[in-house]
């Protein structure tokens, strides 16, 4: 069962939440905040692929996608959000954009929604306003020839504040002049 997220674009949805728990346990011996949590099903693969580099992980999530989401083949164009950590051999997001490609035969475009600027992690920034005024600073939009009038799936792997995909969909309809905009996160986190 997928959740619905809510936001700029025509449609959004999230597969499941990230974590179903976690508890503060104190700190480890080198200062760090030691937690102990109990992710969902599909967090639990996000997490294997993110920081395991747990590749069975990919065609799982996939599977996931399928069974909670439909249409995907009626989209133009998926767009995945490009990565905040780029020192990763390895992105999630363009993993997993490579394989609903293959699966659904959508195009992948990598090349229209870029960071012309490194940004810290959205997840080490608190406060809204603060993550979309780095964002606006330093996401852009390229190639708008490719995607104007189209219709696009604007993927990521986690969705927290939103901020990320309400940038981006807001130049994806305001530069590139898109059709529309649905999103797909494959977890989201859960509110206080």
């Amino acid at each position: 069962m997928a959740i619905e997220i809510i936001g700029n674009w025509e449609k959004g949805y999230a597969l499941d939440l990230h974590t179903i728990s976690s508890e503060y346990l104190g700190k480890d011996e080198y200062g760090h905040d030691r937690y102990d949590t109990i992710r969902s099903e599909t967090g639990e693969l996000v997490y294997k692929l993110k920081y395991k580099n747990d590749m069975s992980a990919v065609q799982k999530l996939v599977s996931k996608i399928k069974e909670c989401i439909s249409g995907i083949q009626n989209f133009d164009f998926i767009i995945p959000i490009p990565p905040s950590n780029v020192n990763r051999s390895k992105q999630p997001v363009d993993l997993l954009c490579n394989a609903l490609s293959n699966e659904f035969n959508v195009t992948i475009l990598k090349d229209v929604l870029t960071k012309n600027k490194i940004t810290e992690e959205m997840k080490n920034v608190s406060e809204k306003p603060k993550q979309i005024e780095l964002l606006r600073k330093s996401m852009a939009i390229t190639n708008t020839d490719k995607i104007k009038n189209k219709k696009i799936l604007l993927i990521d792997d986690l969705y927290g504040s939103g901020a990320t995909l309400s940038v981006a969909t807001e130049l994806l309809y305001n530069i590139g002049r898109v059709k529309s905009v649905s999103v797909l996160t494959l977890t989201k986190k859960r509110t206080n």
